[in-house]
């Protein structure tokens, strides 16, 4: 995901003006999760029998890969499954009954979006063992014209969420805010 994807899914949760405090936050339980194509990643996709078509492609930081025939297409968000069922789709108008496959061939590194007010906007490596605090320090620290309790992190995933943090929180030992997990293509956003 783009800097410029960041925040316009910032944006777009933000609008909802729906979140949840972090000691209210119950994590979906995880299970079995089918891998989840994001930015950075190589893929292979192959056309059964149409080797000119087929194709080793990096997922691009618009969450995009460009193919023969069908140029720039999405697959970051998608699951390996669901990208191969979209090219089929798309590739029935050049092939009869065309059979795509695609796997994973390495993964990009996790990454995490940083935005609004800090003093370092962007994009940072996931750091497995930090946080929202880590994260935030990582971007500079908040900026004076900073909310203290309106941090949020934006989550993908089946159903978005926003989860409300307040800085205090962060720096306390107790409640769920110190020991919250980052994942990939997370969002902070400071307001």
């Amino acid at each position: 995901m783009a800097l410029a994807t960041a925040f316009a899914f910032a944006l777009s949760c933000s609008g909802l003006g729906k979140y949840v405090w972090v000691d209210a936050y119950e994590e979906p339980p995880q299970g079995e999760k089918p891998y989840v194509i994001a930015p950075g990643d190589v893929i292979l996709v192959r056309v059964f029998g149409q080797d000119q078509i087929s194709t080793r492609a990096r997922v691009r930081s618009d969450g995009k890969i460009s193919l023969p025939l069908l140029n720039d297409v999405r697959a970051a968000g998608l699951t390996p499954l669901a990208l191969s069922n979209e090219l089929g789709k798309q590739l029935k108008d050049f092939i009869k009954e065309p059979l795509v496959t695609v796997s994973l061939e390495d993964t990009g590194p996790p990454t995490i979006y940083v935005i609004g007010e800090v003093t370092k906007p962007g994009a940072y490596p996931l750091d497995k063992s930090g946080g929202v605090l880590s994260a935030l320090s990582n971007a500079g620290g908040l900026t004076q014209d900073a909310c203290n309790d309106c941090i949020f992190v934006l989550r993908q995933g089946p159903s978005a969420v926003r989860i409300r943090f307040a800085y205090e929180a962060l720096l306390r030992p107790a409640g769920k805010a110190p020991a919250f997990q980052l994942r990939p293509g997370d969002v902070v956003v400071v307001e």
